[in-house]
C-alpha cells in the first residue's frame, strides 16, 4: 500500500511545508541535474541552488537560521536497498510525483530493522516535505529529480574515527548513518547490513 504525505500515517515521519516558492529551485534543478534511466546520482551541495533567494527562506524558516546545503538526487530507482538518517531534518522537493520508503529509527533493535516495518508514501509534484531526523529514508522511487536540503556539511567525507559507540558502526559519511540490505552494493562495500527481510521493490506499484 502507498499512503499519501497528507495522510495521518505520515505524521510520524514528517510534515508538508507550506509557504515555499519552489519555482526557481525546480527550474534550476532541471538545468543542473541529469536523470539517468538505470542509476541514481546524488550531489549534496550545488552552488547554483545555494545562490537562489529561496536559500535564505529555507535557512531561516525551516532550519531556524542554521546554514544549509541544497543539492539533488536524480535518476531511476524502485528498490529500498538501504535506509539512512541524519542529525537534523531533511527537505525533499520534486517537480514530479515521487514515492518515499520510510521507517522509524526507534524501531531499530540491535542495529537491525525488519523491512516489513517500512511504509511507502506518495509525494505530489512540487510539494515540499520535511523528513524528521528520526525518519529512516534513502533514494526516492520512480524516475525523478529531487531537491535535497540538509544541514551544511551532511554527506561529506566520513570522519576518521574508531568505533567507540554502538552507533559508530552505522556511520557512512559526515552526518550520515546508514543501514544496508545484505543484497546491495553498499553492504558489499562495507556498510552495516542490518535490514532484515525483503529488499522492497515497488516497480509494479507506480
Amino acid at each position: 500500500m502507498i499512503y499519501d504525505v497528507n495522510s495521518e500515517e505520515f505524521r510520524l515521519f514528517g510534515s508538508v511545508i507550506d509557504g515555499i516558492d519552489t519555482s526557481a529551485l525546480l527550474d534550476t534543478l532541471e538545468k543542473v541535474s541529469p536523470c539517468p534511466e538505470d542509476a541514481t546520482i546524488y550531489v549534496p551541495d550545488v552552488q547554483e541552488l545555494d545562490e537562489l533567494p529561496v536559500y535564505r527562506f529555507l535557512s531561516d524558516h525551516v532550519y531556524g537560521g542554521l546554514p544549509v546545503q541544497i543539492g539533488y538526487c536524480s535518476g531511476t530507482n524502485y528498490k529500498l536497498n538501504c535506509l539512512e538518517y541524519h542529525k537534523g531534518s531533511e527537505v525533499n522537493i520534486s517537480p514530479d510525483e515521487i514515492v518515499l520508503l520510510l521507517a522509524d529509527l526507534r524501531d531499530v533493535r540491535g542495529g537491525r530493522l525488519d523491512t516489513s516495518l517500512v511504509k511507502a508514501f506518495r509525494v505530489p509534484p512540487r510539494t515540499a516535505v520535511l523528513l524528521y531526523e528520526t525518519t529512516l529514508h534513502y533514494a526516492p522511487c520512480g524516475r525523478f529529480r529531487t531537491i535535497i536540503v540538509l544541514p551544511k556539511g551532511t554527506n561529506g567525507e566520513k570522519p576518521a574515527i574508531k568505533e567507540e559507540t554502538s552507533e559508530d558502526r552505522f556511520l557512512w559519511g559526515a552526518n550520515k548513518w546508514l543501514i544496508a540490505h545484505p543484497d546491495t552494493a553498499e553492504a558489499k562495500a562495507g556498510a552495516f547490513a542490518g535490514l532484515i527481510g525483503e529488499n522492497i521493490d515497488i516497480s509494479g506499484m507506480i
